[in-house]
């Protein structure tokens, strides 16, 4: 064979091992990959584990994706509750909540996966005084990495109303350690938001945007703040004015796609008619898209 295309061949078997390893390499693994996890079992979806966080007792739920292999990095997703909810509602679906906001069910046949996280907040909600919410969530983020294998580029916020807002924030104090929040009807300033998050509140995040137009608990005004804040940072372009949303009384909603984005840091901004629920759901229709647009969001990061 001559050297040339010997030298051909070489390359070729070279990229073709690349290409089958991409998967993988791209990855970041956790301290927790290639372990046997010793906290963490799959009755950790139904019974507590607690971490002691800023001198207080703190729970948290994990679900570990069916046949879980502690070779292959998982994404990680939180799950935060409402004000007044609690992390066991989430878990079981109860209170207004699908199971996980109904996203392992959409996600059991993607060939990442997850690990699903649900903590509980204090006194019921996401209040974040001193940023001691964002310190326990950074805590159990680690907690769980260190036991079981998360790939730490694929961690995901999402949730609804302070949970929403304990999102957003958690975004803008976290910047690229975050790689996507899908944020449900919150608010830019319940949870702390941006104000005093460090650098990271100048880092992009992916981000998607779900709020009703006639939101009488948290308005609609501050998920378009939010959003706002995402375009910008994302370097998307806002000229043209504010997206269509859906009149009121139409029964539907409306989604925009932002143009312009960092191709890896995406807006999705998707309105609805009616007021502070996590589950919207379409005029005619039997189910919600909100947990069909937090995973399609989601699932595109890989």
């Amino acid at each position: 064979m001559s050297r040339y295309l010997l030298g051909r061949l070489i390359v070729a078997t070279v990229a073709i091992t690349v290409a089958s390893l991409r998967g993988v390499t791209a990855a970041t693994p956790s301290p927790g990959c290639g372990k046997t996890p010793t906290l963490i079992t799959d009755g950790s979806a139904t019974t507590p584990l607690t971490l002691t966080s800023n001198g207080k007792t703190r729970r948290f739920y994990v679900k570990l994706p069916d046949d879980y292999d502690n070779s292959h990095p998982y994404r990680l997703i939180f799950a935060l509750h409402a004000l007044g909810g609690t992390a066991q509602q989430v878990t079981t679906g109860t209170g207004g909540y699908l199971p996980w906001y109904g996203i392992p069910d959409l996600a059991a046949n993607d060939t990442v996966g997850a690990v699903y996280v649900a903590p509980d907040g204090l006194n019921n909600g996401w209040a974040n005084q001193g940023g001691e919410d964002v310190a326990f969530l950074e805590a159990v983020m680690e907690t769980v990495e260190q036991d079981v294998c998360v790939d730490r580029d694929l961690r995901f916020s999402t949730g609804f109303s302070y949970g929403a807002a304990m999102s957003y924030t958690l975004a803008c104090a976290l910047g690229r350690r975050i790689r996507a929040v899908a944020v449900l009807s919150g608010s830019p300033v319940i949870s702390g938001g941006c104000a005093g998050a460090g650098s990271g509140a100048s880092e992009p995040v992916a981000y998607y945007g779900q709020h009703g137009i006639s939101d009488p608990v948290l308005p609609v005004a501050g998920g378009r703040e939010m959003r706002d804040h995402f375009v910008r940072t994302n370097g998307c372009d806002a000229g043209r004015g504010p997206p269509r949303e859906p009149a009121r009384g139409s029964g539907t909603h409306v989604k925009t796609v932002y143009d312009g984005c960092d191709p890896d840091y995406p807006v999705v901004w998707n309105a609805f008619d009616g007021d502070h629920t996590p589950q919207p759901v379409d005029r005619g229709a039997t189910t919600t898209f909100s947990a069909v647009e937090t995973w399609e969001f989601f699932s595109q990061f890989k």
